[in-house]
């Protein structure tokens, strides 16, 4: 086989002969005359070392060889298409790739829904997704490694950080029916809850470490995600705070109930959500088009 580079154009040429059936028509649809289809079809034939079209009859028909490479062809002049593509988008400042992390918090309908319209509308743009929890989306905005991040508040965002809310979450304290809390009548007090396990969330960001959120006593399993200490709840072995959205089929079908506590009232209470990122450092077009996609979403309705 020859050394010579087969052409994209060779193959844009091969792939108009397919799909129009002729010569003659892959020279109107090219704008092209005929005869230079003839040649780079001739060519491609050539450096190929395979005859791709039988030329016996009225219209060329694809050759057993031919047949086999028509898919590899038009893989290979869609991965142009999407290079020219993204190329395009890039000299209009497009980022080349978008890097968020999302709180475990935020419902995940919701981002895989933003998502799925972010893919059809930049298809030729990569996504990387981080999902972590508490200081870790702060951390990964810091960090450079994301471009953006929605992340729950924290008694402190780092300097040079800038946030704007997106929607509240609403959180409620849980345990299983079978529970002794769930036992106990009437709202309860701190005292009740520090003599049973609280189930936390662990926090394995450096920027929050060592700091505790609603955590009520020493007595606690550290959890890495929200499915495990959803499980953990279920199974009886302790109590902690849920998103709402998470836990309302469960709470409906009465395998946890909601405790009411005294000291942080008897209603479910809620978490400003917010989309965060450096200042110094504001996401480009693409992600400007998807965190205003989130904006448009409705929060969960929980009840």
């Amino acid at each position: 086989m020859s050394k010579e580079p087969v052409t994209f154009d060779q193959l844009a040429v091969f792939l108009a002969i397919v799909e129009t059936g002729s010569f003659s028509g892959a020279a109107r649809r090219l704008s092209r005359a005929q005869s230079a289809v003839s040649y780079a079809i001739a060519n491609l034939e050539r450096l190929l070392e395979l005859e791709l079209f039988d030329r016996t009859g009225r219209k060329p028909v694809l050759t057993e060889a031919g047949h086999a490479l028509v898919e590899e062809a038009r893989a290979v002049n869609g991965q142009v298409d999407k290079l020219l593509a993204r190329a395009g988008q890039m000299r209009g400042g497009v980022e080349p790739r978008l890097a968020l992390a999302v709180d475990v918090f935020f419902p995940m309908p919701i981002v895989l829904d933003a998502l799925a319209a972010f893919r059809d509308h930049y298809p030729s743009i990569p996504v990387h997704l981080r999902v972590e929890a508490l200081g870790a989306v702060a951390q990964l905005v810091v960090d450079g490694t994301v471009q953006f991040g929605v992340s729950a508040p924290l008694d402190e965002f780092p300097a040079g950080i800038e946030r704007k809310p997106l929607m509240p979450i609403e959180l409620v304290t849980v345990c299983a029916a079978a529970h002794p809390l769930a036992q106990i009548e009437g709202p309860l007090t701190m005292t009740h809850l520090r003599e049973h396990t609280q189930l936390v969330l662990t926090d394995r960001s450096a920027l929050t470490a060592g700091r505790d959120n609603a955590v009520a006593g020493d007595d606690n399993w550290r959890l890495a995600d929200l499915p495990a200490k959803l499980a953990c709840l279920l199974a009886g072995f302790g109590w902690g705070n849920m998103p709402t959205h998470m836990v309302a089929d469960d709470l409906a079908a009465g395998r946890l109930v909601r405790l009411q506590v005294s000291e942080w009232g008897l209603e479910p209470y809620s978490v400003q959500i917010s989309v965060i990122h450096r200042a110094s450092s504001p996401p480009g077009p693409a992600g400007r088009w998807l965190i205003e996609v989130l904006e448009r979403q409705d929060a969960p309705d929980a009840r």
